[in-house]
């Protein structure tokens, strides 16, 4: 697909249908919708019957946003100990040379 090319696609998230327009494949639109209803579900499980739809929503949306700050700082961490690593090895290669 035509990364300018705009698809349409349906997606039932906590019981509503939505129309999605994104340049993205359709599968990826579907994963992503049914990782929020699963996390909306879970937080209707566990959270106290008053909470509507909208504080649901909010509430899936802050899990989900600390959980990829949370993996984005990981990854972060990650490559500053690789760089330290390779700075420590060339150092060490220059010592050589």
């Amino acid at each position: 697909m035509d990364n300018s090319e705009k698809k349409v696609v349906k997606v039932r998230i906590f019981g509503q249908e939505y129309s999605i327009r994104a340049t993205v494949n359709e599968a990826h639109i579907r994963e992503c919708a049914a990782l929020v209803d699963k996390r909306m579900a879970e937080i209707q499980r566990s959270a106290p019957s008053s909470l509507n739809a909208s504080k649901i929503a909010i509430l899936a949306a802050m899990n989900i946003s600390d959980e990829l700050m949370s993996a984005q700082r990981g990854e972060y961490s990650f490559k500053g100990e690789v760089e330290s690593k390779i700075k420590s090895l060339v150092e060490r290669i220059e010592e050589i040379v």
